[in-house]
């Protein structure tokens, strides 16, 4: 079986494959001040719920954006599993170009879902992830990672709003009933989504425009706010939840002879 661990400034990301297969998935609160005790601790208790025999783990693979914590769940995956895992990054065969002035500077989880998004759905395609924040990823007909945009996330604006005005509460981010809010709290529910909605299928738009082949672009979103706005999006051709996690799988099936790095 292989451990995918995807960590996230909000969120980690774990998947257990079999057969290149998604077998189970959860998430754990991303926490810096964790040890690597403390984590194991949590992986090990999850995969015992799971009734899945850690004996049986023969490979890992992991993408971090919180460098604090990639040292840690290399050690956690070592103490539990009896080696390193393949960690995306530098050296690490992607087969997709990467167009960026300075390639180190992408997200790990960003280069992930889109050689995910790429590999199902081909390309040209434009990878959104609703996460931490709203980011979307554009890739060529013929698999070129070309760039793309980062905008705050949904969770950033609504905390943005409590923490820098004196009388706006913390809410629910959710659609609201109506556009008009009648109450503070459905006034902000309004502007946060609908906001959102209209930056998303402006910057899609905008993307298009600059992408040769554009009547062939496909749109994937993933992320942890995406099942709210895939309704509500036309633009959306696929919602797949778990891109980052399958990324992870492909990765590994292409850098096969380093899965197991001996600790």
């Amino acid at each position: 079986m292989l451990i995918a661990l995807d960590i996230g400034n909000t969120n980690i990301a774990v998947g257990v494959f079999f057969e290149k297969k998604l077998i189970r998935n959860w998430k754990i609160k991303t926490e810096r001040g964790k040890t690597c005790d403390e984590y194991a601790v949590i992986l090990l208790t999850l995969l015992d719920y799971a009734d899945l025999d850690r004996e049986k783990i023969t490979r890992a693979i992991l993408s971090s954006v919180v460098p604090p914590l990639t040292p840690i769940f290399q050690k956690v995956c070592g103490d539990l599993f009896g080696f390193r895992p393949l960690t995306v990054g530098p050296g690490l065969k992607t087969g997709m170009p990467i167009l960026y002035e300075t390639p180190q500077e992408v997200g790990a989880d960003r280069i992930v879902a889109s050689v995910a998004a790429f590999s199902r759905f081909g390309g040209p395609c434009i990878v959104l992830d609703f996460g931490t924040a709203t980011t979307f990823d554009v890739v060529s007909a013929s698999g070129e990672y070309l760039g793309g945009a980062i905008a705050p996330g949904i969770k950033i604006a609504a905390e943005a709003l409590f923490l820098k005005t004196a009388q706006l509460p913390h809410i629910e981010i959710k659609k609201p009933e109506k556009v008009i809010g009648k109450t503070t709290v459905t006034s902000m529910q309004s502007g946060l989504f609908h906001g959102y909605v209209g930056l998303v299928t402006r910057l899609i738009d905008s993307i298009k425009s600059e992408v040769p082949h554009a009547e062939r672009v496909s749109v994937i979103a993933t992320g942890g706010f995406a099942s709210l706005f895939v309704p509500e999006l036309k633009a959306i051709d696929h919602y797949t939840p778990h891109l980052v996690l399958e990324g992870l799988r492909l990765l590994a099936e292409k850098n096969t002879p380093l899965y197991r790095e001996e600790t």
